[in-house]
């Protein structure tokens, strides 16, 4: 792995705690101030570790810079003294400080985006085009979101904690864990097909939630089976293919059994979330021929909890497989508008337009989709694809 690569797995895993840990010391109002010292600890790092190499504890050589940035500020500011402290030592590991600054980011007076967009900036590492594509949003919006929160932030004095009142907030954190997830499981950006640190990122962070007696809720459960059940198929995932075309024996067999474990125990007592039929959905899939009926019922069941433009589009590919091609492209017809520039709905076009056998419509598709933005595993898939259509 290269340097650069090294350093961006470290943020990766780094950001949550190095943050956490920063912000509980200097409070909620400084999370640009944490933030900051974070981003210039990380360009250190890039241009350091070229020639020093890789230190022995990276995430501990992060964190001392960043403090000491941090340090360097207050010191100007004339506040060391109260500061100093509460941070003395190292970054702790991965504990209730994590926990505490994604239930801050998820604060209900923020609106649920601005919760999205801002826990994916400041725990999870992503930048703001990553968002952007995450949430089906400009960068520009975005970008306004985070100013807004950060803002409020700076003007709340709220106290880095996990709250004694979980349930209004719970469900922002397990959003959030479901696109950070999502973004390492289907890269939308650079050079690789999928960002397996992101995805142990979302695990991680939702075994945090699972396993603390204050956050152990069977949604929180059914979440963390989705994401095993969908990662055990990372290592079929070298380049870009449609679930159909991967071998399957090269899926991970230890992470189906997990996930079939966590989920029959998320399915004890009587609450259904989204996140229990994609479970489903995904447990479906594992089956050598999985039943298409059952999970185009399943999706049927998704509709009734998320009725979103996303879960139509992939119910009509479920429906594809039932009914046909152009039974799937009748349904995806009325999406065009609610997903314009969604790069799934003409990847789905072109290919059941291919399935079909009308090569030149599938091509005009998969034009389209070359124009929109994807990462550059996603771009040779689309130029395979329409080479395909002749």
């Amino acid at each position: 792995m290269t340097t650069a690569g090294a350093v961006e797995r470290v943020f990766r895993q780094s950001t949550g705690p190095i943050l956490a840990t920063l912000t509980r010391a200097f409070g909620a109002d400084r999370l640009d101030l944490a933030e900051d010292c974070l981003a210039d600890a990380v360009e250190l790092a890039l241009r350091v570790w070229p020639v020093s190499g890789v230190p022995a504890n990276p995430r501990g050589w992060l964190f001392r810079v960043a403090r000491n940035r941090a340090l360097d500020v207050l010191r100007r500011e004339r506040t060391l003294r109260a500061k100093l402290p509460l941070v003395a030592g190292d970054v702790p590991e991965a504990d209730d400080g994590e926990l505490a600054l994604t239930f801050l980011c998820c604060h209900p007076a923020l609106p649920r985006a601005s919760q999205v967009a801002l826990t994916l900036k400041i725990v999870g590492g992503l930048g703001v085009r990553e968002i952007a594509t995450a949430l089906l949003a400009k960068e520009s919006a975005v970008a306004q979101r985070l100013v807004r929160a950060k803002k409020w932030f700076r003007e709340s004095g709220e106290a880095v904690e996990v709250p004694t009142a979980l349930e209004a907030r719970l469900d922002g954190v397990l959003d959030v864990l479901y696109l950070l997830f999502n973004e390492g499981y289907q890269a939308t950006t650079g050079e690789l097909v999928v960002r397996r640190e992101l995805c142990a990122e979302a695990i991680r962070l939702t075994r945090l939630l699972t396993a603390d007696p204050r956050t152990d809720r069977p949604r929180a459960g059914a979440l963390l089976a989705l994401q095993l059940l969908q990662a055990s198929r990372l290592p079929a995932r070298d380049e870009v293919l449609l679930i159909g075309e991967q071998d399957r024996t090269r899926w991970d067999a230890a992470l189906v059994r997990e996930g079939a474990r966590v989920f029959e125990r998320s399915c004890a007592g009587p609450e259904l979330s989204a996140f229990h039929v994609e479970a489903a959905i995904a447990l479906c899939h594992t089956a050598p021929a999985p039943d298409h009926r059952r999970i185009l019922a399943l999706y049927d069941d998704l509709l009734a909890v998320r009725p979103t433009a996303v879960v139509r589009l992939n119910r009509a590919i479920a429906l594809a497989e039932v009914d046909g091609p152009r039974a799937g492209i009748a349904e995806l017809a009325p999406l065009s508008a609610e997903l314009a520039g969604h790069l799934p709905l003409p990847v789905a076009l072109g290919a059941l337009h291919l399935r079909a056998g009308d090569t030149a419509e599938a091509a005009r598709h998969y034009r389209h989709a070359l124009t929109l933005p994807c990462s550059e595993p996603q771009r040779r898939f689309l130029r395979q694809r329409l080479a395909a259509c002749g």
